[in-house]
């Protein structure tokens, strides 16, 4: 088989194929054996004609064609390997030449993968925020913890902004009740801004026992959009009441024996926190870095699909949601132009990182170890809150292993590019691109039972 390859631009190529007819001999055999199979010639059982009784009956035109149709992916695919072609979609196929007992010959235009260089990537500088943990987070995690484990207490005075009222809802809408728009022993707190415009100023001087009415638009619902008059009935006042702040609380709301070991144990764990955050932060911003140093022509084809795909993805999560595009598009006030605007600078720029991505792991000549696919799997187990195994299985059953070794390859591009970064603070200081070992609950906030030293802060 001989394959010459002609460049139609920077990202389409045009192979020429030239295929021995001897080569189609296997996929000749084949078709004669499928088409004898379903000719009935007398004194032949099924699938024991001869070539040539075939050839007589039907012609040996549409043999020749279901064994062309047959070789060509096979026939395609070697092409590509012989000219070190890295393809993108499907080709677009034309027979040229067929010369019964001679030669195939055959053309396929295709997408592929742009040629560039990835620059130096020795002291590219980065910058990335501080990982500086103060008094002051320290206090604002404790106070959050206090709010966790506060509770309601029953005050005996008008309601105000921020207590807890447990109240009823009923609406009409032009004297006739709305059944959607009822509510019972609900407990609402006021200041939050969750239920109807003018619920809060309506609740706040009420006191146990009281009702009061007022109009609202409706938010959902038959009637969602129109002008209800609404009664609200409160039926008891709450205040939060937090917890002091010592060595009981620490008891109950860690696993430490004094506040003093709490905040410590809070900081300490916090700045595990900011040190991951800022190890993600470098690897973005790295990545940004070096995409902003590279210009690569893509495949309009290549791009108008992941434009496609991304939309109905889109449509597709919406739909879920109970929604369509137009009433997300009308929600936050963006027009179709915009909308198709962003899909595509995401879709370009999703495709340079992937080229980008996957070149570095071809320079590098990175591979991928059983053990780093098995972890890829269950952390994104973890993240979906579903059986590592039940997800590993999936995967190989819908044929997706190959891309989840794509993704830990690119990841592994990822932090090469942030090694190999300067990465710096704001303040200068240069950062540890190794990231510490990370425990459950190190992926945003500290755990509430967080451990770390036994100094007072």
């Amino acid at each position: 088989m001989k394959t010459d390859v002609e460049e139609l631009g920077p990202t389409r190529v045009k192979l020429t194929i030239e295929v021995p007819f001897d080569e189609l001999k296997p996929s000749l055999d084949k078709a004669y054996r499928e088409v004898g199979r379903q000719v009935r010639v007398p004194g032949f059982r099924p699938g024991k004609v001869p070539p040539r009784i075939i050839d007589q009956r039907i012609g040996r035109a549409p043999v020749l064609e279901q064994a062309v149709n047959d070789a060509l992916p096979g026939l395609y695919s070697k092409a590509l390997e012989e000219g070190d072609v890295l393809a993108l979609g499907q080709p677009e196929v034309e027979i040229t030449k067929l010369d019964d007992g001679k030669e195939l010959e055959f053309t396929a235009e295709v997408d592929v993968r742009p040629k560039f260089e990835i620059p130096e990537l020795e002291g590219m500088a980065v910058t990335v925020d501080k990982a500086e943990v103060s008094p002051d987070d320290v206090e604002e995690y404790i106070a959050g913890l206090r709010e966790r484990f506060a509770s309601l207490k029953g005050v005996d005075r008008p309601a105000q902004s921020g207590d807890f009222v447990s109240i009823d809802l009923a609406a009409t809408v032009d004297g006739e009740q709305v059944e959607d728009a009822q509510a019972s022993g609900l407990s609402y707190e006021i200041g939050s801004g969750q239920l109807l415009d003018g619920l809060d100023e309506a609740l706040e001087g009420m006191t146990a026992g009281d009702s009061k009415s007022f109009t609202a638009e409706l938010p959902g619902g038959a009637h969602s959009g129109e002008q209800a008059d609404v009664t609200v009935t409160v039926h008891s006042v709450k205040v939060k009441d937090l917890p002091a702040l010592d060595d009981e609380f620490a008891q109950a709301a860690s696993e430490f024996d004094t506040l003093g070991e709490l905040r410590a144990g809070t900081r300490s764990q916090l700045q595990e926190v900011r040190k991951l955050q800022q190890v993600g932060q470098a690897r973005e911003r790295a990545l940004d870095a070096l995409l902003e140093r590279i210009d690569i022509p893509l495949p309009d084809k290549i791009v108008e699909a992941e434009i496609e795909h991304r939309t109905n993805n889109m449509i597709e999560q919406l739909q879920r949601m109970g929604s369509s595009l137009d009433d997300y598009l009308q929600s936050i006030g963006q027009s179709q132009t915009d909308f198709d605007a962003d899909r595509q600078r995401e879709a370009r720029l999703g495709l340079k990182t992937t080229f980008v991505l996957d070149q570095l792991a071809l320079q590098e000549d990175l591979g991928v170890e059983a053990d780093e696919m098995s972890a890829y799997i269950t952390d994104r187990a973890r993240r979906m809150g579903v059986d590592p195994d039940r997800l590993a299985k999936q995967l190989a059953d819908s044929g997706q292993l190959g891309q989840v070794a794509s993704e830990v390859l690119r990841g592994k591009s990822m932090d090469i590019i942030a090694q190999r970064a300067k990465v710096t603070d704001e303040a200068g200081n240069v950062v540890d691109m190794q990231p510490p070992a990370a425990e459950d609950g190190a992926d945003g906030e500290p755990d509430d039972d967080a451990t770390g030293s036994d100094d007072d802060s």
